[in-house]
């Protein structure tokens, strides 16, 4: 377990674990577990940071909505004047009930439907971040059926390798996102030529959970390069979207501080008049929030012991998705030995772990946490055996508000049928 909590709002004056003013525990007994408990203040700190690395040049900030789309949540980056990231129609319904502007929303993702693309040209959004030859061609029909101008990106591959985790790189040429960099400056031709598609700006994004800035410096570098090729010919950009994947700590990494990783960046576009696009997600909200749970059994064996607690991979899935590391920490401090533990859940499948190896005083009924969940625990949960999904909680100074009810097992089954 690492000496320091990863967000200075989780904090153990004494015995007790509070996130901001409130104890862990008291959200456990009012609310239950499993629960997902986010920090006000460590989401507004984490966002402040990317407007003052750019303050004095044009930039807009758009939450990657992917990351956790929590009402709550959006709600608060729409406050403090976010734009937004989304990549399906259901991420749009959830920004503008959630009081984001449409017009600061850009839309990515491979897969645009011509119901979502109509969805997203009658609220109005910012961009549609384009990434297929196919795709140019339907908005341009979807538009034109509207009587609107589709504003559009192509999201360029500039085949830079992020060095981050196979599943989460996104820039190379094996990759399905993205038009071939090749193969752009054709493309944008061709948008240029249809009468429903205006073309406002590029992007790119190679990946996530990057901790070093150089290959995004190096990406930018291609991304300029083409921009002045594509001016060149009379094609003028409005923005640059470079797209998000600012890592955090989990265990022993050392991401960059957001002023360091996009320092380089922006020294490629310094004297350049275009708006610059950044879409955050993971380091935005990966450590605001943890994961809160509860013992059910201790169970010790041959060659491992076994903390079996009531949340399971449909809660947190990253674990069994991509082998991922999460602290653990016990809520309240226990004057027994230490134990190592793998912690598990309740789902038949050997693969149902959160954590493997831990050292931990505990006892059955204790309260665990399980840190740096903030970023693609909610987002990726399931129903998997019948599960309901759990509460979601955000704290703000000494007070915790719930953002999302427990499911219950009835609205699992809700919308089914039984057969005579």
């Amino acid at each position: 377990m690492n000496n320091a909590f990863p967000t200075p709002t989780l904090t153990r004056p004494h015995d007790e674990l509070l996130l901001e003013g409130v104890a862990l525990s008291s959200i456990a007994d009012r609310f239950g577990t499993p629960t997902y408990v986010y920090s006000r203040a460590a989401l507004t700190s984490a966002f402040d940071a990317y407007r003052k690395a750019l303050d004095g040049r044009p930039a807009l900030v758009c939450y990657a909505v992917k990351a956790n789309s929590n009402l709550g949540i959006l709600s608060v980056f729409a406050a403090l004047g976010a734009g937004f990231d989304i990549v399906s129609g259901g991420e749009l319904a959830r920004v503008i009930a959630a009081g984001g502007a449409p017009g600061k929303v850009v839309f990515s993702g491979v897969g645009k439907t011509r119901e979502e693309m109509r969805q997203a040209l009658e609220a109005g959004i910012r961009c549609f971040n384009v990434e297929s030859a196919a795709e140019i061609e339907r908005l341009n029909d979807v538009a034109g059926k509207l009587g609107k101008q589709a504003p559009i990106a192509l999201r360029v591959n500039p085949d830079v390798d992020p060095k981050t985790h196979p599943y989460i790189s996104t820039g190379l040429k094996s990759n399905k996102f993205g038009v071939a960099f090749d193969q752009a400056l054709d493309l944008y031709r061709r948008a240029a030529a249809l009468p429903h598609l205006r073309i406002s700006g590029i992007a790119c994004h190679i990946g996530s959970q990057l901790l070093d800035p150089a290959p995004m410096a190096e990406a930018a570098s291609k991304v300029l390069g083409l921009v002045d090729r594509l001016a060149a010919e009379g094609i003028r950009l409005d923005h640059i979207d470079l797209g998000g994947g600012l890592g955090i700590r989990y265990r022993d990494e050392t991401p960059p501080a957001v002023e360091d990783y996009l320092g380089p960046l922006l020294k490629v576009f310094e004297g350049r008049s275009e708006e610059l696009c950044f879409e955050p997600g993971r380091s935005l909200v990966g450590n605001a929030g943890l994961l809160l749970t509860r013992v059910e059994y201790l169970k010790p064996g041959e060659e491992k012991n076994f903390a079996i607690v009531d949340a399971a991979m449909n809660d947190l899935a990253r674990p069994a998705l991509y082998d991922a590391y999460h602290d653990v920490v016990a809520v309240s401090a226990r004057d027994i030995p230490p134990q190592d533990y793998d912690i598990v859940g309740p789902i038949c499948e050997s693969g149902d772990f959160l954590a493997r190896q831990r050292s931990l005083a505990l006892a059955e009924g204790d309260l665990i946490a399980l840190l740096s969940a903030g970023a693609y625990g909610m987002t990726m949960s399931s129903n998997y055996n019948t599960r309901a999904r759990a509460a979601e909680v955000i704290v703000d100074g000494d007070t915790a508000h719930l953002v999302r009810q427990r499911e219950t097992v009835e609205s699992l089954y809700a919308l089914e049928r039984t057969l005579d």
